[in-house]
């Protein structure tokens, strides 16, 4: 079965209040026993905060690492599930009832040489 990855992309402001982290927190639980028991799961991982990120680029053979993601931005790359699927349709459709895709966004991409 192809897998697909489900980049989750979470405000650098916003999403739920303080109030309804526990509310947010049973979100999370139910979905990730869900997809578990359709069979889908391979992996799932948050990232470490935007403050311990260090961000490397290679300009005309001089390296440069700077501390932060590589750019300004509203949104921040937090994390991924790694599925199977059995076509990108369904790949859609997990990456659609992820909690965070209420208040953020979630790309959904194929492994590469799955396409």
């Amino acid at each position: 079965m192809p897998e697909y990855v489900l980049l989750m992309y979470q405000p650098v402001e916003g999403g739920p209040p303080p109030d309804q982290m526990s509310e947010e927190h049973a979100k999370w639980t139910r979905f990730d026993q869900d997809i578990k028991d359709a069979g889908l799961f391979v992996d799932n991982r948050g990232l470490g905060p935007l403050d311990v990120a260090t961000t490397v680029r290679v300009r005309e053979g001089e390296t440069q690492v700077t501390d932060g993601p590589f750019a300004e931005t509203k949104e921040y790359f937090a994390g991924y599930y790694l599925i199977e699927a059995p076509d990108l349709d369904g790949a859609l459709e997990w990456a659609a009832r992820i909690p965070s895709a209420a208040y953020g966004s979630v790309e959904v991409r194929p492994l590469w040489g799955q396409q």
